[in-house]
């Protein structure tokens, strides 16, 4: 049954943006669901749906669901498997409303929520509204318990009080929204990437739906913690020192420095007082160590700030269309009933 979103809801565009990988099953059931939830919408939509590559009949599905529906449903092909970030990336910069709504097509969000965080989103002046599955569907051990230790780590490592940021069902505002790059698997840190560039106080959280899935088969596991840890950290640096990465330099500078120099200055004592220190052990781990561990700090770090300038300088994108297996140009809105 369609849902109609309040009549005060201020007039937009809206898209829908929803990575897709090996779900053939779920395409129909999903747009079907979409089609039903939004029949009603007193706006233009459209639903953009970005097969990642896809190994199994996923884009024959979703052709065929465009033919069924009509152009206002748009598919994106990918020319590999380039994972969800790059895929929700890819949505969002072909997207042409001026409200963005992001989903997993598993049928595990529910497209019944939009219209409603959506009226949230622009009546209540936001930039962000982020779905919080509060009744989640999913194994506890393999799921839910490693999604409860993540949120809760990053929201002590990035201040932001957010739930659930593994739900994939957000609303943005597109104008903001671009103001970011997305890629790595950077996706679970919208909400921090975003208070970089807006106010926090202009994120907010919704209680959603969430439903078993009943197609396909999940394709996160549980080494995807790992992942988030490392993740996390990056977030945590440009969060802190992005516009000032010579505090974090010369902080990390000054302490390798003291501890250095600690060593150094036991090491001339031991010699001042006539002890051979050429052959100690202690002399070549202080330096070596250190210099080792430096480098591989500054390495890492460094190469995330030139994949960065990389991708935000616009030259470069975390992806490649296949321009003719995509339907990009012939492109229409789902217009509201008159």
């Amino acid at each position: 049954m369609a849902i109609a979103p309040s009549p005060l809801l201020p007039a937009h565009r809206l898209s829908i943006v929803v990575p897709m990988y090996r779900e053939q099953d779920n395409v129909h059931p999903f747009v079907n669901r979409v089609m039903a939830c939004l029949s009603d919408y007193p706006h233009p939509w459209e639903l953009l749906l970005v097969n990642d590559g896809s190994s199994d009949g996923t884009r024959q599905a979703i052709e065929a669901a465009r033919a069924q529906n009509g152009p206002h449903i748009r598919l994106i092909e990918l020319t590999r498997n380039y994972k969800q970030t790059a895929a929700m990336q890819a949505g969002i910069d072909h997207a042409r409303g001026d409200v963005i709504a992001t989903l997993d097509g598993d049928l595990q969000n529910d497209p019944v929520d939009i219209p409603r965080m959506v009226g949230r989103l622009l009546n209540e002046d936001l930039d962000l509204v982020a779905g919080w599955r509060q009744n989640r569907q999913d194994a506890l051990v393999m799921r839910k318990l490693p999604s409860r230790l993540a949120n809760a780590l990053i929201a002590r490592m990035t201040g932001l009080d957010i739930k659930d940021n593994g739900c994939s069902l957000k609303v943005f505002r597109t104008s903001t929204l671009r103001r970011i790059r997305l890629y790595g698997e950077m996706h679970r840190f919208i909400p921090a990437w975003l208070s970089t560039v807006t106010s926090p106080a202009r994120i907010a959280q919704e209680p959603v739906s969430h439903h078993a899935r009943q197609f396909g088969e999940s394709k996160y596991g549980i080494s995807r913690t790992f992942r988030v840890i490392l993740d996390l950290f990056f977030v945590y640096f440009f969060m802190r020192y992005r516009t000032r990465p010579g505090h974090f330099f010369g902080g990390l500078g000054l302490g390798l420095v003291g501890f250095g120099g600690a060593i150094l200055s036991y090491l001339l004592a031991l010699k001042v007082m006539g002890e051979n220190i050429g052959t100690r052990p202690l002399l070549w781990v202080g330096f070596f160590f250190l210099i080792a561990g430096v480098q591989s700090m500054m390495a890492g770090i460094l190469a995330e700030l030139l994949v960065r300038v990389l991708f935000e300088s616009g030259a470069s994108h975390a992806y490649q269309i296949n321009e003719q297996a995509s339907s990009l140009d012939e492109a229409k809105w789902h217009e509201p009933r008159t």
